[in-house]
């Protein structure tokens, strides 16, 4: 070993799970290194929700003015892709974190770059450098894993090969495919797919094998996605698996080749048939079989785009060395804690431990897992522990629609043994919506505990509803009584006015 180190905390992964957690056991007075092998800041900064937001943007505003009138004979052109791809590389600082770094050391933090592995000796870390050099750490209170995800690219025959984007590939992407299919109709896959359509792509196709995009929310927010999709000319192929996927070789220095696909569709497939939008028919230009029919199509594209789920970044990690399973996710208890690790030193944050896949919840569960192992208490004298994971998780899928919610749906509420009721009313149907242009759409939507009478869960879809769901938030964790929520007084004219509709269509 060229060098030891013997500190309180390690922390694997200096995404934004890790750097939390960091901080905050480092404001505690601990001493703490982080081992990070790309760049401080993690998949959300250069890869995930920051270059993507940033990509979705342009259309999103373009859209928002078209429904303006009186702005709306102002939009004259389309979005400048070009524009959008230079403001996407200085929102992630051209892919390098020195802009980042110092909110580490600056709180005395050592960073260490390299790959970490866990030895199988408690509170134990190797650390290998990009040049091979190796480095011991030992930490004497708790070792917290934050390595996050990967993109799961599926056992597709020939996919592999055909080099598809990935969630980093399409956020640093700097041209424009003509033609484009999105595997995968979850929350990644809508965004691009709608974002690359706003910034030029003649052809966009969604292949979803389920019934419905965004298939773990509310049924009518995929619905009215998929109305916008096909309003902008996506073509959305619902109850479709793709089962082969070839690209040609490309020589050195020339552009890629075309991308074959070939799909299934099933008996209960949904989505428009050939003619009904771009990339219709079975010809080299768009998905489908004759008529719309089930069976077997084939078409091409410029390049396809996976996003059907995230694989655990653990493969690497020496989770065997622990009894624990290589390449899953880190099962952790209520307190951040990995289960079947003796001691309790091991903690697991972010989406590796499968908890809940989202930026905002891995920085929570850090600072769970950081004062678990500070001992910090709340003002209760109660000890940390996760209590917002399961029950209050809010979430926005950046489509226009958007959609924007938190806790469970009504499905998930019933399926869970709760006795619930449910109101919805329009979201468009507030003055405040009118105000922000016409054609306002969606549906807002409440799910209530009948016998707490408080909310479990709320859906909100249309335009800027991002900004409704932090509301319902506080209410599901608050435990907040209709009756008393009936005196929160929306301002007038805002989109939040739907609070009071809701309330008056449960009967308050």
């Amino acid at each position: 070993m060229d060098e030891n180190t013997n500190v309180d905390v390690i922390v694997i992964g200096a995404g934004p799970a890790g750097e939390n957690v960091a901080g905050r056991c480092a404001d505690a007075g601990l001493a703490v290194a982080v081992v990070e092998r790309e760049l401080v800041g993690g998949e959300c900064s250069y890869w995930g929700c920051i270059p993507s937001k940033t990509l979705i943007r342009p259309g999103e505003v373009l859209a928002a003015a078209r429904r303006v009138p009186g702005a709306a004979t102002a939009v004259t052109g389309a979005a400048d892709a070009v524009a959008a791809f230079a403001r996407r590389d200085w929102m992630v600082s051209d892919y390098h974190d020195d802009s980042q770094v110092p909110w580490l050391t600056d709180k005395g933090v050592e960073l260490v770059r390299g790959v970490g592995r866990l030895t199988g000796r408690p509170r134990e870390v190797e650390v290998t450098a990009a040049d091979g050099a190796r480095r011991l750490l030992r930490a004497a209170r708790a070792v917290v894993v934050a390595t996050g995800t990967r993109a799961t690219v599926p056992p597709i025959p020939g996919l592999a090969d055909a080099q598809p984007w990935d969630n980093r590939a399409s956020t640093g992407a700097h041209t424009v495919p003509r033609r484009l299919v999105v595997l995968g109709g979850g929350a990644v896959g809508a965004e691009l797919a709608q974002a690359f359509r706003r910034l030029g792509s003649e052809t966009v196709t969604v292949v979803e094998g389920g019934p419905r995009l965004l298939a773990r929310e509310e049924e009518f927010a995929g619905d009215q996605v998929k109305e916008s999709f096909e309003a902008d000319g996506i073509t959305v192929l619902l109850g479709t698996r793709v089962v082969e996927v070839r690209r040609a070789p490309g020589g050195v220095d020339q552009p890629r080749p075309p991308v074959t696909v070939t799909l299934d569709r099933g008996a209960g497939s949904a989505g428009p048939g050939p003619g009904s939008g771009p990339g219709s028919g079975t010809h080299a230009d768009g998905p489908g079989s004759p008529g719309g029919e089930a069976g077997p199509g084939t078409f091409e594209a410029d390049e396809i785009l996976v996003a059907v789920g995230r694989t655990p970044a653990t493969a690497e990690l020496g989770l065997d060395a622990l009894g624990l399973r290589a390449g899953g996710f880190i099962e952790v208890d209520e307190r951040l804690r990995a289960v079947g690790v003796a001691a309790g030193w091991l903690y697991a944050v972010g989406d590796v431990n499968g908890r809940a896949l989202l930026t905002h919840m891995g920085k929570y569960q850090a600072r769970i897992a950081a004062d678990v192992i500070t001992g910090r208490r709340d003002s209760a004298g109660q000890d940390a522990r996760d209590l917002a994971d399961g029950r209050a998780v809010p979430r926005v899928t950046f489509t226009d629609p958007q959609v924007s919610a938190v806790g469970l749906t009504e499905r998930a509420a019933r399926e869970a043994g709760l006795s619930v009721r449910a109101v919805s009313v329009a979201t468009g149907g507030v003055a405040g919506s009118s105000v922000r242009g016409e054609g306002a759409t969606g549906t807002s939507k409440l799910v209530v505990d009948e016998q707490r009478r408080v909310l479990v869960g709320a859906t909100f879809t249309g335009q800027d509803t991002q900004e409704l769901v932090h509301a319902a938030t506080i209410a599901i964790v608050g435990a907040v009584p209709l009756e008393r929520l009936w005196h929160a007084v929306p301002s007038f004219p805002t989109v939040s006015e739907v609070w009071l509709r809701l309330l008056e269509e449960y009967g308050l």
